[in-house]
């Protein structure tokens, strides 16, 4: 994990602003996503997305705010969201993600596996025994 300057001052500021504990924080393509601690998600959205709404006006950056949670499947949950998987399952070292729709499937796997290989490495960074995830 590297964090740069720029990352420290994005954390800094993004902890002034929501009052909320960072856990990691990167970049996903011009996106950036701040992995919160447990519980502090609501916090750190704030009432009707105002710490969203501020943090994107003074910075200009795009950001998504992930819960941590010590539960596999609970995380990969956050982490697909916005999309609605129908079953998220652990098969010893696989995570199985099953979606009905193909536009969901798409997003989830993403132009030439992206998407998917980026889940891969999240996933892979906090829970070491997982070695795969499959989408079906």
């Amino acid at each position: 994990m590297k964090i740069n300057l720029e990352l420290i001052q994005y954390i800094n500021y993004f902890e002034r602003t929501t009052k909320s504990k960072v856990k990691d924080c990167f970049f996903e393509g011009e996106k950036l996503i701040f992995l919160v601690q447990p519980g502090q998600a609501r916090i750190a959205i704030g009432k009707q997305g105002i710490n969203v709404k501020k943090f994107t006006e003074k910075t200009g950056k795009k950001i998504k705010i992930i819960e941590f949670n010590e539960d596999p499947l609970i995380f990969v949950k956050s982490l697909i969201s916005p999309v609605r998987a129908d079953n998220i399952e652990q098969e010893e070292e696989t995570i199985i993600i099953t979606v009905q729709s193909t536009k969901d499937k798409g997003l989830l796997i993403g132009r030439n596996a992206k998407n998917l290989e980026n889940l891969k490495k999240h996933v892979r960074k906090y829970f070491v025994h997982i070695k795969d995830i499959k989408i079906q």
